[in-house]
Order: structure tokens, then C-alpha cells, then sequence
């Protein structure tokens, strides 16, 4: 039996995990406006609604939809002060900056989602299209390009206001770009609005009014009920193209990508790194962004053996984070030996056997129980000779040569210098045998011809 808890605690639900969570926003002072215009934003979405419903305009919908836009915003900006309130946990150990994150992919991709939306039912409505009644068309478009406007400039959102700044250009700023720069040379004082590029928000905002006061004069001129069904197309293309740079953005940090303006920055900081004194090699490295402006990255220092590990983790540390908030930097010693060669007996201090190859040598016979022609025992009682095939010598020295060597002797083949010729030397040759009759080790001479006969001195019958 487990250990029975006499006052332990209640588990908490899901909604009930999550009021807690909201009074601990709700009791900073911050979140009371996002709360306040949060309620006005759903007072002022039930109206367009029921107005969209009663004028039968498919464009005041699209154009409603930036209205609920509006609130997914107000719910980030929320996330974003619930996530500055929390610290990390052993579960999340980086925090929760990357919710904020999701909360911007979600509400971009959502957007996005009523803009196809939009297209399907302006592809049907041009097969069919009804009557459009435009009593509350321009009412409801001063509602709701009043209250996006307000909202965007009353209440700083952090996150989309960094997203709206890194993320790529949308097709309708840079359209827009030239106008805005002809536009502050005749009035420099909008310089600060429109330059160096117009808030996405505000100017996708704007279109969408301009779009539906052109859908309600030509109604009202020529009962031109098309014009409410390109409308709604415009509207949600320029949803779709204000979103998409966004949501591109947003998920490549999710993805956990390195940011592209940053790659030549990283690159100069690990070159500084590398120049470090007690520094080899700075390798493994990995960055992502963590959180929007926050980055975090693991790199592994091989480092010299006299060198002071905690001298240069503060250095490298103190280099990268100018640049990376959340490091991990490991460190290790260099620790390579270069194998040796040796010879005869193995010395004590050879540890490392996987580093080479031992060849064991066989002890060579007299002259006068060898056959010059076949190097064996002449005699066929005695045992199986010891330079065959799978029948190994005994008491032999081995030679521990090197891993790295790759010059295939033995096999009859001439190739210069013979690598046992320091051994001949060394009083191993056998007296009466010329220079051409080698060692027979694990790998046999091969004649040049099949039945030839290596015979010294005694010519070819």
C-alpha cells in the first residue's frame, strides 16, 4: 500500500485551474482596461452581426470578422501579462514565453480561416446574387472602424506589435509604401505614422471602410449589388495577405528556427568564442528563439588540459549573452592520445588495445628442418605447419603496430621497402634463403602463375 495522505489536498479541475489563473490577471491593474474594452468588443460584435444580417452585406460580414480579430488580440495581451507574472517551472523549465507565441499563430491562422470562409461565399453569392438593403451598411462601418482603431491605438498589444515589426512585409504595405512617402514629402509631420512602414492593423482598417463607403454609394447610385460581393473579396484578400506574414513568423518559432536577421551576429559571436585563450574548438552549437525577442542556444567548448574551466565558461558566456538570454555551454577537456608503436613485449603502460592491430610472429626453426622449397617441416609426422592458415604460432612476442596502417604485404605483389626488413636485421633472417623468400605470416605468398615453381638457382625443366 502507498503512503495514505490524511489532509491532502483536493484536485482542481480544469476550469477551475484556469479561474484561479484568471484572477491572477485580473488582479493587476494593467489587465483591468483589456477587460473593459474585451466587454465593449462583444457588445459592439452582437450589433455588426444582427446589421450584417439585416442588410444582407457579405462585405460588413468580412468586415465584422476584423471586430472578432480585435478580441483574439485582447485575449493575447492578456496571456502576455499572465506570462510575465509566472516564473518557470521544473515542468517548463524556459517559462511560458512560447504560449504568447501560440496565442499569435492561433489568431492569425483563425483570421485567415474567416477570410477563405469569406471567399466561399462570395463565389456562391456571384452565381445568386441577393438584394442588398444598405440601412445600416454605413452605420455599421463607422462602428466598427471606430472601435478597431481605438482598440489598436488605445491598448499596447507586445506581442503583435513585435510580430507586426519582424514579420515580412504584407502586399498591401508595400503598395501602400510609395504612397505614404509622397504623402509625408508634402507633410513631414506623418512621418512618424506612416514611415518606415504603416501598422498593418490600422491600414488594413482603413481599406476595409474605403471598400465598403465605395459598396454603399454604388448601391445607392445604380443598385450595383455586385459591387458588395467584390468588396467582401477585397476585404478578405487583404485579411488573408495582412495575416499570413504573421502566422509564417510565428510558426517558424514555434518551430524553434533561427531568426534569419540574427544568423550573422551568432556567427561573429562564436568567432569571437573560438579566439578564446584555452579554447580548441566550439562545436554543436544550436539557437532558436525561445519567446518573441528572447533566444536561447547550447554550444560544447573543447577546451586545452591546462586550461581553467570555469575561467572560460565565464568567458563564453559573457560573450553570448549579449545576444542569447538562456544558454547552456558544456565544457570538456581535451583528452586525445595519439597511439604509439611498439614492439616486443606490450609495456605497463599501454591501456588502450582497440587503438592497434597485433600481428603475432612465429618463432623461426633451424635451417635443417626446413625445406627450401616450401619453408615446412620435411618430415611427415610432424605437426601441421605454423605459417598455414587458421593455425596461429605459439609463444610468440606480438608486434603492436599502428590502427593506420593500410599497405597490403604479403601477397606477392612488389611494393617497395618490405616492412620487416628491421626485423631481418635484427638476426631473424634465415642463412641460405635469397632475398625473394620473405616471412610466410597470416597472409601467403601467391605465385605469379598457377603450377610455377619458386625453386632457387635450379632452372625450369
Amino acid at each position: 500500500m502507498g503512503t495514505i495522505h490524511l489532509f491532502r489536498k483536493p484536485q482542481r479541475s480544469f476550469f477551475g485551474k484556469l479561474l484561479r489563473e484568471f484572477r491572477l490577471v485580473a488582479a493587476d491593474r494593467r489587465s483591468w482596461k483589456i477587460l473593459l474594452f474585451g466587454v465593449i468588443n462583444l457588445v459592439c460584435t452582437g450589433f455588426l452581426l444582427m446589421w450584417c444580417s439585416s442588410t444582407n452585406s457579405i462585405a460588413l460580414t468580412a468586415y465584422t470578422y476584423l471586430t472578432i480579430f480585435d478580441l483574439f488580440s485582447l485575449m493575447t495581451c492578456l496571456i502576455s501579462y499572465w506570462v510575465t507574472m509566472r516564473t518557470p517551472s521544473p515542468v517548463y523549465s524556459f517559462g511560458f514565453e512560447r504560449l504568447e507565441v501560440l496565442a499569435v499563430f492561433a489568431s492569425t491562422v483563425l483570421a485567415q480561416l474567416g477570410a477563405l470562409f469569406i471567399l466561399k461565399e462570395s463565389a456562391e453569392r456571384f452565381l445568386e446574387q441577393p438584394e442588398i438593403h444598405t440601412g445600416r451598411l454605413l452605420v455599421g462601418t463607422f462602428v466598427a472602424l471606430s472601435f478597431n482603431l481605438f482598440t489598436m491605438l488605445s491598448i499596447r498589444n507586445k506581442p503583435f506589435a513585435y510580430v507586426s515589426e519582424a514579420a515580412s512585409t504584407s502586399w498591401l504595405q508595400e503598395h501602400v509604401a510609395d504612397l505614404s512617402r509622397s504623402l509625408c514629402g508634402i507633410i513631414p509631420g506623418l512621418s512618424s505614422i506612416f514611415l518606415p512602414r504603416m501598422n498593418p492593423f490600422v491600414l488594413i482598417d482603413l481599406a476595409g471602410a474605403f471598400a465598403l463607403c465605395i459598396t454603399y454609394m454604388l448601391i445607392e447610385i445604380n443598385n450595383y449589388f455586385a459591387v458588395d460581393t467584390a468588396s467582401a473579396i477585397a476585404i478578405a484578400l487583404m485579411t488573408f495577405g495582412t495575416m499570413y506574414p504573421m502566422s509564417v513568423y510565428s510558426g517558424k518559432v514555434l518551430l524553434q528556427t533561427t531568426p534569419p536577421h540574427v544568423i550573422g551576429q551568432l556567427d561573429k559571436l562564436i568567432r569571437e568564442v573560438s579566439t578564446l585563450d584555452g579554447v580548441l574548438e566550439v562545436r554543436n552549437e544550436h539557437f532558436w528563439t525561445l519567446g518573441f525577442g528572447s533566444l536561447a542556444g547550447s554550444v560544447h567548448v573543447r577546451i586545452r588540459r591546462d586550461a581553467n574551466e570555469q575561467m572560460v565558461l565565464a568567458h563564453v558566456t559573457n560573450r553570448l549573452y549579449t545576444l542569447v538570454s538562456t544558454l547552456t555551454v558544456q565544457i570538456f577537456k581535451d583528452d586525445w592520445i595519439r597511439p604509439a608503436l611498439l614492439s616486443g613485449p606490450v609495456a605497463a603502460n599501454v591501456l588502450n588495445f582497440s587503438d592497434h592491430h597485433i600481428i603475432p610472429m612465429p618463432l623461426l626453426k633451424g635451417t635443417d628442418d626446413l625445406n627450401p622449397v616450401t619453408s615446412t617441416p620435411a618430415k611427415p609426422s610432424s605437426p601441421p605447419p605454423e605459417f598455414s592458415f587458421n593455425t596461429p604460432g605459439k609463444n610468440v612476442n606480438p608486434v603492436i603496430l599502428l590502427n593506420t596502417q593500410t599497405r597490403p604485404y604479403g601477397f606477392g605483389l612488389n611494393h617497395g621497402h618490405t616492412p620487416y626488413s628491421s626485423m631481418l636485421n635484427q638476426g631473424l633472417g634465415v642463412p641460405g634463403i635469397g632475398a625473394t623468400q620473405g616471412l610466410r605470416t597470416g597472409f601467403t605468398n601467391i605465385p605469379s602463375r598457377y603450377g610455377t615453381n619458386n625453386r632457387i638457382g635450379q632452372p625450369r625443366p
